[in-house]
Formats: structure tokens, C-alpha cells, sequence
């Protein structure tokens, strides 16, 4: 796999992963019908919505959690007429975006996420206003030599938004 300082020449921006989750699917389908602002010289950049089908539905999944079936057992299960839609979808999104663990992977994908629970406010603002007033964005990345079975773990760096 690629060296942590090698050049970003291919990214993916996902949306829909929760069908439920509608921030990136609004993000990914403005930059699919005008990508002109994530453009950038030398750099391909793919918005892509990942679970059309629960976008569809507006349901956060059809038979499992795509976020959780990018692991080598789902990705390696023979393609049969009973196979998880998720399951088929991730192979799917393997096969463009990656193989997952390869130098031909992508070297970033983004996931968006939004909650869809009414958590309030999970940031508050001191009185000072010494911490970001909400909402606040957190960014996850994942640790290298930990294994995980989510959309971005595709890519040779994943990292994940979400808008809390």
C-alpha cells in the first residue's frame, strides 16, 4: 500500500451509505449534476451514493448495514440470487473504489453522515464561547492496522464525517 506522505491523485465523497442520512445524498447528487466546485487539478474526485436503494426507501438500510459488511467474508461471498443487497452493494463499491487493501484503491474516501436521532446539542458553547458553537463537525480516521468493515475503509486512508 501507499507511503502516509504519497501524492492524493483519486478521492471518493460518499453519500448515502444510511439511506436515512439525507446531508450526503444532497451533497452527492448536486456535485454528480455540477462538480465543479471539488475539482482540483491532477486529482480525480468521485461524489458517489452508495445505498441508492435505501435513499429510495428513505430507510437507513434494505437487509444490513452497509457500513458494516466491507469485511474480507462479505466482500469474498460468491454473488447468489439471496445475497444481501448491502452485501452485493459493497462488493460493488469495492470493485470500483478499490480492492480494498491495494495500491489501486482509492487514497481518500469521505463518507458523509448526518444523525438522525434528537440527541441536542452534543458540543456546547462555554460561556466564553471557548468551544465551536453547534453544530460542530467531527472527523473520524481510522487507525491503519486496525481492521474495519465500513464504507471508507475501502480507500488506503478512510476518513469519515459526521455532522453532530
Amino acid at each position: 500500500m501507499g507511503s502516509p506522505c504519497a501524492r492524493v491523485r483519486r478521492v471518493g465523497l460518499f453519500g448515502g451509505t444510511h439511506g436515512n442520512e439525507l446531508s450526503g445524498v444532497l451533497l452527492v447528487r448536486h456535485w454528480q449534476q455540477d462538480g465543479a466546485e471539488i475539482q482540483r487539478p491532477g486529482v480525480e474526485v468521485k461524489p458517489f451514493l452508495t445505498n441508492p436503494r435505501a435513499v429510495e426507501r428513505c430507510t437507513r438500510y434494505i437487509d444490513c448495514d452497509l457500513n458494516r459488511v466491507f469485511d474480507p467474508e462479505s466482500l469474498g461471498r460468491p454473488v447468489v440470487e439471496d445475497i444481501p443487497y448491502e452485501v452485493r452493494r459493497a462488493q460493488e463499491i469495492n470493485h470500483i473504489f478499490g480492492p480494498k487493501g491495494s495500491d489501486d484503491a482509492y487514497d481518500l474516501i469521505f463518507d458523509l453522515h448526518n444523525t438522525t436521532s434528537n440527541m441536542g446539542g452534543v458540543f456546547k458553547p462555554s460561556p466564553q464561547n471557548a468551544l465551536a458553537p453547534e453544530p460542530c463537525p467531527a472527523l473520524l480516521i481510522e487507525h491503519p492496522s486496525l481492521k474495519y468493515a465500513t464504507t471508507r475503509s475501502v480507500a488506503k486512508h478512510p476518513v469519515g464525517k459526521y455532522q453532530i
